[in-house]
């Protein structure tokens, strides 16, 4: 027994001793660093907003569309406003050639020898008869030549019949009755070379040509050559050239004359004939285009008509609207021949950069009279509130449809149309800003830091702008983010219209507008699908930055 209590208090001496040799436990005061890690509020803010996928997302994509906007337009071989030419050939109906083998008419005086006269006149020459009687006037019809008669009336030329035709050889001339009949007269009577008409001498040459000196200024011919192109004047040379082919039976030749170069309106699509909506002023578009002057002819005889069609067939350099993508142009041309790639960079940097401008002037103005009102409040508060009001009453739209329409009219410069849109869309824009304004001053200054700063004998415009906005900043911030989308949206509406940004400058809005076309909606994707996709995923990246925002600013949220 007394072996039993030794052994018992050995151990119990040896276990003190092992007590007695731990090492004493640590106690950390709040204030030491190794026991706790105090996070600022904006690391609480970005902890709660890098949590959110959907924010962080949003934020990627923005961060994308910036250095696209951005920086990519410094690196592109291009400028927006580059046009790109391409050698293209088009065939098409030029001119129609008619050999003359019916009498064609011509009046001094339609009164008397009218559409009616002209039919009695027609039915007496094929009755090979001297005169007819029209309403108590007797005419006179006189063979001058082989296929042309003159009608007179009392000894008086009224009228004339011929098949051979004279034609003005410049494109803005006319030729007088006096002037057709005499040059006929001369032209188809043996011997005669010279007339005179309208106090001039003319002489008419074996091929027809009537010279004042030596211009040339009308010619005489059997066949009737019309140009079937709008704005085209077919030289006296070119349509020589055609007819020695048709009497020489060819079915092809080659001419070269600058003056029958159609020029192509650049933004006309040539299968249906229709225009882009936005159009360029002439003094936009490049007046040096290189385009050839030698097109090829074929011609083609139709017997049921006794006519022959002249299709021409011309290489030129024009526009390079419209090309798919390739290695020279990724995301292809549009249809100004520009460059899409580079036209969609410098697009969101407009986009971008009007969207952010318009936001500033709404926050500036919005924070100026909300903080005003709310922290002053009575007959301020309700002043200012009712001028709010009448912001949210009026029509924004309509007045920036008009205003954009007045700028159209008096041809605003593009970069001056774009800051007076920005003006426009932040001044019609900072109601709401300011209403939100208002409410958080209205919560804040009745809170004991604002006493404090009372009693420190704080100045009012210091305690507006030093302690109440700031605490405002985090509702302005989620409420920007959001806001952003809406105003790009608010200018690709209007420049869609034609009403917003305007060419050579590009934004999303008006590139979409191609839209219009039916032909360039349906066959070009390339045009408008690209920045639409763009604009779609802008503002719903703002969205997203903005929801996030919003919950990452809520203390209440846990996530």
């Amino acid at each position: 027994m007394a072996d039993h209590n030794e052994n018992l208090k050995d151990t119990l001496n040896e276990e003190i001793e092992h007590a007695d040799q731990k090492p004493a436990e640590e106690h950390y005061s709040l204030n030491d660093d190794r026991r706790v890690k105090v996070l600022s509020p904006g690391m609480l803010v970005a902890k709660r907003f890098f949590r959110n996928r959907l924010a962080v997302t949003g934020m990627a994509i923005l961060l994308f569309m910036f250095v696209f906007s951005f920086i990519g337009g410094l690196i592109s071989p291009y400028e927006q406003d580059k046009f790109f030419y391409a050698d293209k050939t088009i065939r098409r109906e030029f001119a129609a050639v008619i050999k003359n083998t019916e009498f064609r008419y011509s009046s001094a005086d339609d009164s008397v020898f009218g559409l009616p006269a002209q039919a009695q006149a027609m039915l007496a020459i094929q009755q090979q008869k001297d005169g007819f009687t029209y309403r108590d006037n007797r005419f006179t019809l006189t063979k001058e030549a082989e296929d042309f008669y003159s009608v007179s009336v009392n000894g008086q030329v009224v009228g004339l019949a011929y098949k051979s035709v004279v034609s003005p050889s410049a494109s803005d001339a006319t030729l007088s009755f006096e002037f057709t009949y005499q040059a006929l007269k001369a032209y188809l009577t043996d011997g005669a070379d010279t007339f005179t008409a309208d106090g001039k001498t003319y002489t008419v040459d074996e091929s027809g040509s009537v010279m004042d000196g030596a211009t040339e200024v009308a010619y005489v011919s059997p066949y009737v050559v019309q140009a079937l192109m709008p704005d085209v004047f077919l030289s006296r040379d070119f349509k020589d050239k055609l007819i020695d082919t048709i009497n020489a039976g060819g079915e092809k030749f080659t001419y070269t004359d600058e003056s029958l170069i159609v020029d192509e309106e650049p933004a006309t699509d040539e299968e249906n004939g229709t225009s882009s909506a936005i159009t360029p002023d002439d003094s936009q578009m490049p007046d040096d285009t290189p385009r050839s002057a030698t097109a090829e002819y074929d011609i083609s005889f139709d017997a049921a008509t006794n006519s022959w069609s002249v299709l021409q067939e011309q290489t030129s350099r024009q526009y390079d609207k419209y090309s798919a993508p390739s290695k020279e142009h990724l995301m292809g041309t549009d249809g100004y021949g520009m460059d899409m790639l580079t036209r969609l960079m410098y697009g969101g940097r407009v986009s971008l950069m009007i969207g952010f401008i318009v936001i500033v002037i709404e926050t500036v103005i919005g924070v100026i009279f909300g903080g005003i009102a709310g922290y002053f409040g009575g007959w301020v508060d309700n002043l200012i509130m009712r001028v709010v009001d009448i912001f949210y009453c009026i029509p924004s739209m309509p007045i920036i449809i008009i205003l954009g329409a007045a700028m159209d009219a008096q041809r605003v410069d593009g970069w001056l149309r774009m800051i007076y849109l920005m003006l426009i869309l932040g001044f019609l824009g900072w109601a709401g800003i300011a209403r939100l304004v208002r409410g958080q001053i209205l919560s804040l200054r009745e809170q004991e830091f604002m006493t404090a700063t009372e009693a420190c004998g704080i100045s009012v415009s210091r305690r507006i702008f030093k302690h109440l906005i700031p605490n405002v900043i985090p509702q302005l911030i989620v409420n920007c983010t959001m806001g952003l989308g809406s105003v790009i949206i608010t200018e690709a509406t209007l420049s869609f219209l034609g009403l917003g940004v305007k060419f050579p400058f590009a934004s999303w809005g008006n590139i979409i507008s191609d839209v219009n076309n039916t032909h360039v909606l349906t066959n070009y994707w390339w045009v408008w699908i690209p920045a639409g996709l763009l604009l779609l995923l802008t503002v719903l990246a703002f969205n997203l930055a903005g929801d996030g925002l919003r919950d990452a600013f809520d203390p209440k949220m846990k996530r």
